[in-house]
């Protein structure tokens, strides 16, 4: 007997782009996102904040996902502002380019080491969002940017995107390695859960029939 919530359905000869831009304008920030959840990895940043784009570049290069974002934000005063108004228009941005969810994995982990450090990040495109993250720094600050806004990065995006997040740095002594291995968790984990599954096109993954 067939599951009503899982019909057959024929192979569309061309999926959709999945393709968003999205621009916030406040008086703090003022940030433009453009993703292409099918890209092949390159990425234009400019945030002001050097070790930010450095992981921003992360999420495109290892999830595969082009990547263009430029923000102005108030950096006289600190990172804060412009790091977790770019988590919430990258958020704004993934859930509108992913649109329906219709055909995708929806869930997506990963465990990325270097050197002494390993992460892991598990995603679920559940559309209820919540965050879950345990990452002791072992140091507040790398370079110009602050440890402690990595957090309010992450949650911005899953406020946003409505996903359900959990990131956990296993082992680490040195913050970079250990700020690294999580980003790139990330973008392993975000295109594991994007990615189409053959199996299932034009199907939403859940047995509600909606996410």
């Amino acid at each position: 007997m067939s599951n009503p919530n899982y019909p057959l359905t024929e192979v569309p000869a061309v999926m959709p782009a999945r393709i968003a831009e999205v621009s916030r304008n406040t008086a703090e920030t003022k940030i433009r996102v453009r993703v292409n959840l099918d890209g092949t990895g390159v990425s234009r940043l400019s945030t002001g904040i050097g070790f930010f784009d450095h992981m921003l570049d992360q999420i495109a290069r290892h999830g595969l996902i082009d990547l263009d974002i430029e923000a102005e934000g108030d950096l006289h005063i600190d990172g804060h502002h412009t790091v977790e108004d770019v988590g919430i228009t990258l958020g704004q941005a993934f859930a509108k380019a992913v649109g329906d969810k219709k055909g995708i994995r929806r869930y997506g982990h990963a465990y990325v080491p270097l050197d002494e450090a390993l992460s892991r990040v598990v995603i679920d495109f559940s559309g209820r969002p919540q965050l879950e993250m345990d990452v002791p720094f072992k140091s507040g600050m790398i370079g110009a940017f602050d440890t402690q806004l990595t957090h309010e990065f992450f949650q911005g995006f899953v406020n946003h995107a409505l996903v359900t997040l959990h990131i956990d740095n296993l082992k680490g002594e040195n913050a970079h390695h250990q700020a690294e291995t999580v980003f790139k968790a990330f973008a392993r984990a975000l295109r594991a859960a994007i990615e189409f599954d053959p199996r299932a096109l034009g199907v939403i993954p859940s047995t509600k029939g909606t996410l």
